[in-house]
């Protein structure tokens, strides 16, 4: 059961690309699905996570805050500010447009770690990053969202704010006391949840994409351009900003694979819950997950061949 795991969170990328394109070839097998079993998906994931952060995961952020800082600022500046450029330069229409924004404005995905690993950056600096920009996209994200698409969308700050604390904060706190309260429960558990958590995002985008097929069919490229565009850039500015600042290899490394790579299960979720009028905007987000797990991984074998 152990190896069949480990082979699921390994090639995690082609699990996602395949739940995608069996999606779009049998939609209407999950099309009965309601949107809101994304939420309750993502929300396990959140609490996987929970279960594998420890309080040393977080001393980074003391005992090096200004590596933390500069890849959080990072992290939310350059890929919001590429969302709102990208969209502009492809001339999305409003739904589509929204979608490539939640991404942007979403904090980094917990995929991040593992492609940081794989490419020998600096993991401590790539799970303080993940869990202190987690733990500011309740108050971050829908405030951004508001500031590049609040002037075309109606853009529910409060409401965004609460969703993320139930969404992802909540599950992920729950997650921390199971692991305080059932240290070795916990221990063993931990080498099922990769593969779990592959599994519901793999469910995530199945889900948005079966939802969405006829639509994408029938003129879905230029999204996944816009998609691809928005990681690749984001790869390459987040290793420009580590290099401008002289930082080390493996701290370049895990800025890039950071800012680059976004929660953007999270983005689905929000898009389903509050702009359910513009269902299109679910689109982006399932896109990003399958892309920036393929891209990651390419990226992570790029950075070890430099070696």
């Amino acid at each position: 059961m152990k190896r069949i795991c480990h082979y699921i969170s390994e090639y995690m990328g082609v699990l996602v690309l395949a739940s995608a394109v069996l999606a779009l070839v049998f939609p209407e097998v999950l099309q009965r699905v309601k949107p809101t079993v994304i939420n309750y998906l993502l929300g396990v994931v959140m609490f996987g996570m929970g279960l594998t952060l420890n309080l040393q995961d977080f001393k980074i952020v003391f005992s090096r805050p200004k590596d933390v800082i500069i890849g959080c600022m990072a992290q939310f500046t350059v890929m919001p500010l590429l969302a709102w450029t990208l969209v502009r330069l492809f001339s999305l229409d409003e739904a589509l447009a929204l979608g490539v924004v939640l991404v942007g404005c979403c904090p980094g995905g917990t995929a991040s770690n593992v492609i940081t690993y794989l490419a020998k950056g600096d993991l401590a600096l790539s799970v303080g990053m993940t869990g202190v920009s987690t733990l500011l996209a309740p108050f971050l994200t829908p405030m951004l969202t508001w500031a590049l698409a609040g002037k075309s969308v109606n853009v529910d700050v409060v409401g965004m704010l609460l969703s993320i604390l139930w969404v992802v904060i909540v599950p992920i706190v729950i997650g921390l006391i199971v692991k305080w309260l059932w240290p070795k429960f916990t221990e063993q558990a931990t080498d099922y949840l990769p593969a779990f958590s592959s599994i519901a995002i793999a469910t995530i985008v199945a889900i948005i994409i079966a939802a969405n097929a006829s639509k994408l069919l029938a003129g879905g490229m230029i999204i996944i351009v816009v998609v691809a565009l928005h990681n690749i850039c984001g790869l390459a500015l987040g290793y420009l900003i580590g290099r401008l600042l002289r930082l080390t290899e493996p701290k370049k490394r895990a800025i890039s694979i950071e800012v680059g790579m976004q929660n953007s299960g999270l983005a689905s979720s929000l898009a389903t819950i509050h702009f359910a009028a513009y269902p299109l905007a679910t689109i982006p987000g399932a896109i990003f997950s399958v892309w920036h797990n393929l891209s990651g991984a390419l990226v992570a074998r790029l950075y070890t061949r430099k070696d």
